[in-house]
């Protein structure tokens, strides 16, 4: 449900402060499946271990709900305990959390890590959080109206997704054209813009306030297939049944943070529309399609370094990378 402190976040997302308040940031970018997590430990612990604190914001808007784990691929407490982590954990399942709720956190945590000496690496696959931190998005000047959202919603649960994308294709195609159709949440939020707004286009990004190293993972659609199967395979057989049985228990299922890949086909299991095998394949094939979409927003971005993800020197390639960037930077 929407809140009037998060239409208050989205007003007043703080913008980036002067470059000796910001921590140089290397963004680890790239579709899900390309080893994002794995690879922003090892170069967390690869600097640690050449005397450069290293801590990790995660941009992935499905991991910002508390309870939500398995499905989310969420880094481990282990994980967590080998290299600090910010972004994780922000809200229930139930809650509303917007671009501009992350722009907020993420500013925060970036404070904080400036303060600390440390390097940031803003790690995720939502291309939108990513731009939004490193190319300083003004989400800020983005309208919010409270009761626009609840109409627009109470269509939603009324009318169904189609008639909103249907809407949203109508009143901004262009919009449309940018927006994950497939994501409920996304629309609503873009319809919600556009009904105040128009088809105007996104504010012009700000900047982050300093150069940013922009790190993107790739994988061979074939090898990236076959990762997300047996990943998918793995997350049911670890008990994502079990989690989302747990969280409906505690909160609304039509919550749109339950229509995310994973926990849409628990669910289903769980109400025996589809039985096991059905919803690890169905996961599996959502994530392929959701992989593919990704990996078209990150051919938009700019100043990509794009690394092999399959590569055994992949670590070497990114640590490389991040010490000639900070090089750069002392001489700046």
């Amino acid at each position: 449900m929407s809140s009037p402190e998060a239409g208050r976040r989205e007003a007043s997302t703080p913008e980036a402060g002067a470059p000796e308040e910001l921590p140089p940031l290397v963004v680890v970018a790239g579709a899900t499946g390309t080893g994002k997590t794995a690879l922003s430990l090892a170069l967390a612990e690869e600097l640690a271990a050449r005397g450069v604190r290293a801590e990790i914001v995660s941009a992935d808007s499905r991991q910002v709900y508390r309870g939500m784990d398995i499905g989310t691929a969420k880094a481990t407490a282990e994980e967590r305990a080998r290299v600090p982590h910010h972004g994780l954990d922000l809200v229930d399942p139930d809650e509303a959390f917007s671009v501009a709720d992350y722009s907020h956190h993420a500013a925060q945590a970036l404070a904080g890590i400036a303060e600390r000496g440390a390097v940031a690496l803003l790690v995720g696959g939502t291309g939108f959080y990513l731009r939004a931190v490193a190319r300083g998005l003004a989400v800020d000047e983005l309208p919010w109206d409270a009761d626009v959202r609840a109409a627009v919603e109470a269509r939603l649960t009324a009318d169904g997704l189609p008639a909103l994308v249907a809407e949203l294709r109508r009143i901004a195609p262009t919009r449309a054209a940018a927006v994950d159709l497939r994501n409920p949440r996304r629309v609503v939020r873009a319809l919600e813009i556009a009904r105040l707004r128009g088809d105007a286009p996104l504010p012009a990004p700000r900047g982050y306030g300093r150069p940013v190293l922009w790190l993107g993972l790739q994988v061979e659609p074939a090898v990236l297939r076959e990762r997300i199967c047996t990943r998918a395979r793995t997350q049911f057989d670890t008990g994502l049944i079990e989690e989302t049985r747990a969280l409906v228990a505690r909160f609304d299922p039509s919550s749109p943070s339950f229509s995310g890949i994973g926990y849409a086909e628990a669910l289903a299991v769980i109400g025996g529309r589809l039985d096991r095998e059905a919803a690890i394949a169905e996961d599996a094939r959502r994530n392929v399609l959701f992989a593919r979409r990704q990996a078209t927003w990150f051919r938009r971005e700019p100043d990509i370094q794009w690394l092999d993800a399959t590569r055994e020197i992949l670590i070497e390639e990114s640590s490389e990378a991040v010490e000639n960037y900070l090089a750069n930077l002392r001489q700046e």
